[in-house]
């Protein structure tokens, strides 16, 4: 069929995204600013000073990072997949069942590749950075321990919808299905691509001291993402990242755990190189099982064949 971005230039396509995401950033920051006085009585800043202090304050900022989720990654990933092809959900992989194997070889990589995740959040603690970047990483954990006060079972269930399973499916559909396509079709490397990806997915989480871990976990996704072909599994591997911390906390505040999952508790060295090898054998496990991978694109203009 004629008429949609699949039949364009790559680099039209990493334009159009780029400006998707911009623009739904500004129409979501402006409906915040102008709705969320008139529905809480306080202004977006004044919902995030204050919710370290006022409880009567987490609802909203939890609805403020909701509307960003959905308004800044879903919607852009939606509206893109619908003008680069006719059959969208397809194409990204969302409409294929994943085997059971390739279900418990994901859960299984991912949670091996944690303490390779932690060593790097254990280095780039060491980076020498500006007083504000650390300021900025503490204002964060304050507001991210306030969002996960959950006093009742159902601020779990809550916690679990707007703060793991919609943020894993908004940056899975955005930054794998979407921005990584484009990018590997652009710079025809597939891996590379995956690397570009992950550095940009860590960058806009505006956390330099949680930098390093962030890429290094973005390039698992994109890899599961890669090897397979299917977005569920990527997305799968992502809300139990997310979720993790949430049931964490909860069991945490109730007494169930003894570990804060918000203090930092950094593993031994040989760990991360046992966590690199195992999740780099689990890669190729999953690769053998999993026939369907992503393949750069060939285009009507292209005159060599895709490189790999």
């Amino acid at each position: 069929m004629n008429g949609y971005l699949r039949e364009h230039p790559p680099i039209l396509h990493f334009v159009t995204i780029i400006g998707f995401f911009m623009g739904f950033f500004v129409i979501n920051l402006l409906a915040i600013g102008v709705l969320a006085p008139k529905l809480t009585g306080y202004t977006i800043i004044e919902i995030q000073e204050g919710v370290l202090t006022n409880p009567a304050l987490v609802g909203p900022q939890k609805w403020i990072q909701f509307f960003y989720s959905f308004n800044v990654f879903l919607l852009p990933a939606v509206v893109f997949s619908y003008l680069w092809q006719p059959y969208p959900a397809t194409y990204l992989g969302l409409k294929t069942r994943p085997s059971w194997m390739q279900l418990a070889l994901t859960v299984v990589l991912f949670l091996c590749a944690l303490p390779f995740a932690n060593s790097m959040a254990e280095w780039n603690q060491t980076w020498n950075l500006p007083k504000q970047a650390r300021e900025l990483q503490e204002t964060g954990q304050m507001l991210t321990r306030a969002m996960l006060r959950m006093p009742h079972f159902s601020d779990l269930i809550i916690n679990l919808i707007l703060m793991a399973i919609l943020p894993a499916i908004a940056e899975e559909l955005f930054f794998r299905g979407v921005l990584q396509r484009v990018m590997i079709n652009m710079t025809r490397k597939r891996w590379l691509s995956v690397v570009f990806t992950a550095v940009i997915f860590s960058a806009l989480h505006l956390d330099m001291l949680g930098f390093m871990p962030r890429i290094a976990l973005g390039v698992v996704l994109g890899g599961i993402y890669l090897v397979t072909g299917n977005l569920w599994l990527a997305i799968l591997a992502h809300v139990i990242n997310n979720g993790m911390l949430v049931v964490q906390s909860y069991l945490f505040q109730h007494g169930l755990s003894g570990t804060d999952p918000m203090v930092d508790d950094f593993l031994p060295w040989y760990f991360a190189v046992i966590s690199l090898a195992v999740t780099a054998g689990l890669f190729w496990a999953l690769i053998k099982r999993s026939p369907d991978p992503i393949q750069v694109e060939t285009y009507p203009m292209d005159d060599h064949p895709a490189s790999q």
